[in-house]
């Protein structure tokens, strides 16, 4: 549906220019995120270190920049954190078994 009034045909234009400037930055964040998961998954501990930082510091640009909201970052890196976390505490969970 195209508009008809002049306000809403540049209200329309500006929503394009944004969706085209923002979405290198969603791209980003879920390309990084992405890697760091699979990292995480194949159990490369210090590059998906690395990694999460990089998601990390992709998720709080985009919520500065109001790309995405600030608790969908915050949700999204705390999710992050635990998969890392529980992947970090494992291998020091299933050490050498206790002989009785």
């Amino acid at each position: 549906m195209v508009a008809k009034m002049t306000s809403a045909q540049k209200a329309a234009r500006a929503a394009e220019k944004k969706r085209l400037r923002n979405k290198s930055a969603h791209t980003l964040c879920k390309t990084n995120i992405t890697k760091a998961e699979n990292l995480i998954f194949s159990g490369q501990l210090e590059p998906a270190r690395t990694a999460v930082l990089a998601a990390t510091r992709a998720l709080d640009k985009a919520a500065e920049k109001k790309i995405i909201h600030p608790n969908n970052a915050a949700r999204r890196k705390s999710r992050l954190l635990m998969k890392l976390n529980q992947a970090a505490a494992a291998p020091a969970q299933s050490g050498p078994a206790k002989s009785q």
